[in-house]
């Protein structure tokens, strides 16, 4: 299951997170979004105890948003022990975020 990341929580559930960390940049009205969303959602349940994985709506959280750089949607970040190591902007297949989460493990 995917959690869901604030302005207010991130640095605790992802900077501070002693495992690698998937977070999902996202929007409701966003379509390519809203084709991620699921794939993130079974990601987090496939990985659960193993990486954490979550989401950032974008409208509600623009101050984690914005120190990012966030400006196109659907972004996902990858972390490791606080810092971004990789990245994919747009929709993409459920294995190609596997392969790069699976690289940080």
């Amino acid at each position: 299951m995917a959690l869901e990341f604030k302005d207010s929580n991130f640095d605790e559930l992802v900077i501070n997170s002693d495992k690698p960390v998937i977070v999902d940049f996202w929007a409701e009205w966003c379509g390519p979004c809203r084709m991620v969303g699921p794939i993130v959602q079974e990601i987090g349940i496939d990985y659960e105890g193993k990486a954490v994985v979550g989401k950032v709506d974008v409208d509600n959280n623009s101050g984690v948003s914005a120190k990012y750089g966030i400006r196109n949607i659907p972004t996902i970040l990858f972390f490791k022990n606080g810092e971004i190591v990789d990245k994919q902007v747009g929709a993409v297949q459920k294995q190609v975020l596997v392969d790069k989460l699976e690289a940080l493990l």
